[in-house]
């Protein structure tokens, strides 16, 4: 059975040439094809990824880049029954394909199935010590969502639409995991590796700044509004649980305002609000096992509350309509 192995790519010319790679070499005793989704380089991941025998997809204006544009850009020019997704900073594992596959054939309700991501850089790896594995997320087994990507069934797709939301700067892959579920369909990941993945590798703090200005962290805001309204909302509520903490970060906000605007001391108010914040510090510091890595927990709090309602006031286009772009180059 031929694959659709999708890239999705933004300035990737550092791992681009790997990625391509390691996906042609995936798919040698299957065949299919490779589609490089790109949401507009300005670099050389274009040049680079033209020496391959890839489809390659560019979105062209009034198409914007984002984290949902990416995977569903590759989707619209894919042919075959099954379709995989990475970035394209991630090496694709050469004997996943065949696994997942045959899992996909023994389990005709599974819409997608997934692995480890191997995370190679430092910073990454730092990163992944700190996510709890336990997640539903990350666990072995059937998960509510595919993160860094994995092998889906088109019929499963086809079922519930569309592959990724193209408004989403985040979160693209709960929405397509809640969609699948609730249309009756499951995820899986197997107790393999997918993907070696070369992320990020600047600090916490540059890290959340560049998300702010990518929008990364309006995406929970974005699927909130994508999901009112639809019969899946009451679940998608109860399983992020971040959702609550914003919300209690917003209460904290109100609260703080209230005392400096109905305290008649000023200083004495904009005390206890400054003791308060101290205090939050102090509790996840000692959470953390480090004061540093509490202060950068609550400034990730107030950045993540602060872009929620900036993304659900975001204007949406139809996550189901083609999306406006061209194809660069097509193998002979």
């Amino acid at each position: 059975m031929a694959i659709s192995v999708i890239i999705k790519t933004l300035n990737e010319e550092k791992r681009i040439a790997a990625t391509i790679e390691s996906a042609l070499t995936a798919l040698q005793r299957r065949g299919g094809e490779v589609i490089v989704a790109d949401s507009g380089s300005s670099d050389s991941t274009i040049e680079i990824a033209a020496r391959y025998p890839t489809v390659i997809a560019q979105i062209v204006p009034p198409a914007l880049p984002s984290c949902g544009i990416g995977p569903q850009l590759g989707f619209q020019y894919s042919r075959h029954d099954y379709v995989c997704l990475i970035d394209g900073d991630m090496l694709l594992d050469a004997d996943f394909l065949d696994e997942a596959v045959r899992f996909l054939e023994d389990h005709p309700t599974i819409a997608g199935v997934t692995g480890h991501v191997e995370e190679m850089h430092v910073a990454n790896l730092e990163f992944a010590r700190r996510v709890n594995r336990n997640a539903p997320e990350n666990r072995t087994g059937q998960i509510d969502r595919m993160n860094g990507g994995g092998l889906y069934r088109r019929s499963a797709i086809e079922d519930v639409g569309y592959l990724s939301d193209r408004n989403l700067h985040g979160y693209e892959e709960f929405d397509l995991g809640i969609r699948l579920r609730s249309a009756g369909w499951g995820l899986y990941r197997l107790d393999r590796r997918f993907v070696q993945h070369f992320g990020h590798t600047v600090n916490s703090y540059r890290l959340l700044m560049r998300r702010w200005k990518s929008k990364y962290l309006y995406g929970i805001g974005e699927l909130l509004r994508a999901s009112l309204g639809k019969r899946y909302f009451p679940q998608l509520l109860r399983e992020l649980p971040e959702l609550r903490l914003w919300g209690l970060v917003h209460l904290w906000w109100l609260f703080c305002l209230c005392l400096i605007v109905f305290l008649s001391d000023k200083l004495v108010a904009i005390g206890i609000v400054l003791a308060m914040i101290a205090g939050v510090v102090a509790l996840a510091g000692i959470k953390k096992r480090s004061l540093s890595m509490g202060l950068y927990t609550v400034v990730a709090w107030f950045f993540h509350a602060a872009a929620l309602p900036v993304g659900m006031l975001r204007s949406r286009r139809r996550p189901d309509k083609l999306i406006e772009s061209r194809i660069l180059r097509k193998p002979a």
